[in-house]
């Protein structure tokens, strides 16, 4: 089953836990976040090895986790923590658009990437909207990153997967339109059906394959062979 934000957060502010290797790119998302009366900073860390050892004992509900750290990289704390079996939204945070780490990241567990130099509009609902566990990246940007990313994917026939057996032929049908970076809007618009039945569908993919957002949906579909970049 997916994870879902904690009952209690519509009563207490949104915890985000900041971990980045510079002390003023920490200090400038602290004083962003801090100053929206919905959201709170609950703490820090200099390295992903820092950030697994706090978030073990530090409740957050989202983590903005950069990827270029030393010790251990944004993307082998964001593994960890997936595994350990974290209940954080991880939103990979990189210097340039697509940078090589960002793919694994999504594969490590992160429900989203952003740039750093995103406006601090775009930061504040990306934070609010992956802990909803909506989607963060967009379709264009989705259909970029699985071009940029097509050699690291798999180029044969789709092969059988668990994950996809107990899915219906629209179910499937779905995930295939999702994995190839269309919208709600544009689902609907192709299925001739309504965008709350979108939604629903949507819904029962993430509970039926077990994964957390829309971007692992993206993933599953390209790890197990269901589209390929040149679909």
């Amino acid at each position: 089953m997916t994870a879902s934000p904690d009952d209690g957060a519509a009563t207490r502010p949104l915890r985000v836990f900041l971990v980045d290797d510079q002390q003023l790119v920490r200090a400038g998302f602290r004083m962003l976040v801090e100053s929206q009366p919905d959201m709170d900073v609950v703490g820090e860390a200099a390295d992903g090895l820092e950030a697994v050892e706090r978030l073990s004992v530090t409740g957050a509900d989202v983590v903005l986790m950069d990827v270029r750290m030393p010790r251990l990289d944004g993307v082998a704390a964001t593994r960890v923590l997936t595994e350990r079996g974290t209940a954080a939204r991880i939103v990979v945070l990189t210097t340039f658009d697509l940078d090589e780490y960002v793919y694994s990241g999504l594969r490590a567990g992160a429900s989203a990437f952003l740039l750093k130099d995103a406006p601090p509009e775009v930061l504040l609902s990306a934070i609010r909207d992956v802990h909803r566990g909506e989607a963060v990246v967009a379709p264009s940007a989705t259909r970029r990153m699985l071009e940029r990313f097509a050699d690291h994917l798999p180029d044969g026939e789709a092969v059988p997967d668990p994950r996809l057996e107990s899915l219906t032929e629209r179910e499937q049908e779905v995930l295939l339109l999702v994995a190839q970076g269309l919208t709600n809007t544009e689902i609907a618009t192709r299925l001739v059906v309504a965008e709350p039945t979108v939604k629903t569908h949507i819904g029962r993919l993430l509970s039926k394959t077990g994964s957390r957002d829309r971007v692992q949906l993206v993933v599953l579909a390209y790890d197990t062979g269901l589209v390929r970049p040149a679909t």
